[in-house]
């Protein structure tokens, strides 16, 4: 359960939030593979064999056109695609909990909807009280007991996203140094250089695999970065004085926030040598400690679950549309 609450933590760093393009996300011993009509999922078992799932998977653009705007696409992609990762996460959390023996009743040890409920409301939580909340109070204890300096828009916001960033560095750090989610980090390396190999047309092997890099333009690592990067300038660009206002300010535009950097990483993903990739770049760099180089038995586990999805996409008539 440990696992699980600290992986659900690190759930929008270790997903690909595209809907038009094939992505996937790390998952406890396994990834999560979706194509734009259909998703997949491979985990390991303790015994080694493979625990492997499908479905088809609706893309809210092609339902209702709006969600295809731009910035609003944005904002509609990454609530499917958290939904989807959840729905990921608690697969893999449930096989490895299946390799428990029953209770005395009989009854198999897994992670049931209240449970799962309950795990969502902690971590929205902590991601407001973390990254929203105690930069907002440190940024304001400086300005009230350290200097009037740090009462200026800009130098308050500025140090204001740099306490978030650093929170934001540290957590990622200090998560890397847990093996069991280290785990995750080498999953999610499997997970890219698997994309990056689909992507590029060649065999999908663990030897082919395994050439390439494991950090990618479209991880949910870099859209992260880019939100707190764009942040900066959007709450330096609204004035305000108090408390209260900067933190509903900080609530209340995190759809706008996310909106704008899904378009820009989107169009950094195709640009590789704009000023938007170069903006883009921090998030790259961070994905030397969020993915971690694969065992061959790891990308096995990435390359099933694109597998599993590309059949079920086949079989649904879908069109690929490659970055």
């Amino acid at each position: 359960m440990a696992r699980f609450l600290a992986a659900l933590q690190l759930l929008p760093a270790l997903e690909s939030g595209e809907e038009t393009l094939v992505g996937g996300q790390a998952v406890l011993e396994g990834v999560m593979m979706r194509s734009p009509h259909a998703w997949g999922i491979c985990v390991r078992r303790p015994d080694g064999t493979i625990a492997s799932h499908s479905e088809p998977l609706e893309r809210p653009s092609e339902k209702h056109k709006w969600m295809g705007w731009p910035m609003v696409r944005g904002v509609v992609t990454l609530g499917q695609a958290m939904s989807l990762g959840f729905r990921a996460l608690r697969f893999s959390a449930n096989v490895a909990l299946n390799e428990i023996p029953a209770g005395k009743d009989g009854k198999k040890i897994e992670i049931n909807g209240w449970v799962a409920a309950v795990n969502v409301i902690i971590s929205l939580g902590f991601f407001i009280f973390m990254y929203k909340f105690l930069p907002l109070v440190a940024a304001t204890e400086l300005k009230q007991h350290v200097s009037p300096v740090f009462g200026n828009q800009i130098i308050f916001n500025v140090v204001d996203g740099v306490i978030r960033i650093a929170l934001f560095l540290g957590f990622i750090w200090l998560t890397s140094l847990w093996a069991d989610l280290r785990r995750v980090y080498q999953y999610h390396g499997a997970e890219h250089k698997t994309v990056f190999a689909f992507e590029a047309k060649d065999p999908l092997t663990p030897a082919s695999v395994q050439k390439y890099v494991t950090w990618h333009p479209r991880c949910g690592t870099s859209f992260l970065m880019t939100v707190m990067l764009i942040s900066i300038a959007v709450y330096t660009a609204i004035p305000a004085h108090t408390f209260g206002t900067r933190f509903a300010i900080r609530i209340a535009l995190l759809p706008v926030i996310a909106g704008v950097s899904y378009e820009i990483i989107r169009f950094a993903a195709k640009h590789r040598g704009s000023l938007f990739a170069i903006m883009t770049a921090p998030g790259l760099w961070l994905q030397r400690i969020t993915t971690q180089p694969p065992s061959d038995d790891q990308v096995e586990c990435a390359i099933g679950a694109l597998n599993e999805a590309m059949e079920l996409e086949a079989e649904r008539g879908g069109d690929l549309v490659i970055a």
